[in-house]
């Protein structure tokens, strides 16, 4: 029997436990017994949520992190593990740094909470304030700190969509990925929110591969 795997999946801006990339990917790999894959909701605060998954990778010791858009920040921050990436949403932390001073705007921070109210369920509660948006930046120089750009030699691989509406706006850009990451990515014909036949065709395969796994 092959040893256990465990896989640390990191949801993006409103996801949780119940986010549907890894859900359709916990059933896809649900013939593998050995591996299992831990998805927890965490805060939207990047100071408290940067808390909560060191303890998960202290707790669980993943033999891969698989980060989704903005998720992607936090993942990238965890050293020493190969990294899978889905829409990495690199440049996210850059406008959260401009729109946190329209958050001193007074009605602004209901506005956007309204704009960008997360699913019902197990999700992550978003709260656009200063205090939560202030210090992304310096999340994602952590995260930038550990690519091959700058020394780091760690695995990664991202997945990025043709149809993605978050690069027209710069949130999500290919080029700023190769700058840090190389040409260590694909590109599928689809949108920002992986659909469920890449997921089968593109993200399963790359998981298997990376912990060493048959996918006969």
């Amino acid at each position: 029997m092959d040893p256990a795997k465990t896989i640390l999946y990191i949801h993006g801006m409103g996801g949780g436990g119940d986010s549907r990339i890894p859900g359709i990917l916990r059933d896809a790999l649900h013939a593998y017994d050995s591996v299992r894959l831990i998805i927890r909701t965490y805060d939207f605060n990047p100071d408290i949520a940067s808390g909560q998954i060191g303890a998960w990778v202290k707790e669980v010791s993943p033999d891969l992190v698989i980060g989704e858009s903005m998720g992607a920040i936090h993942a990238l921050a965890i050293a020493g593990v190969p990294h899978l990436l889905v829409s990495p949403s690199l440049n996210a932390p850059v406008f959260f740094s401009l729109m946190k001073y329209l958050c001193l705007i007074p009605g602004m921070t209901c506005l956007l909470d309204r704009v960008y109210k997360p699913r019902e369920g197990d999700r992550q509660k978003l709260h656009f304030t200063w205090k939560n948006l202030r210090h992304w930046g310096l999340y994602r120089e952590k995260a930038l700190a550990l690519s091959p750009a700058r020394g780091g030699k760690d695995f990664f691989h991202a997945f990025f969509g043709t149809d993605d509406h978050y690069r027209r706006s710069g949130v999500v850009l290919i080029r700023t990925w190769e700058k840090y990451y190389g040409k260590t990515y694909t590109v599928y014909k689809g949108t920002h929110f992986m659909e469920e036949e890449y997921i089968h065709s593109l993200l399963v395969p790359s998981v298997l591969s990376v912990l060493g796994l048959s996918g006969d």
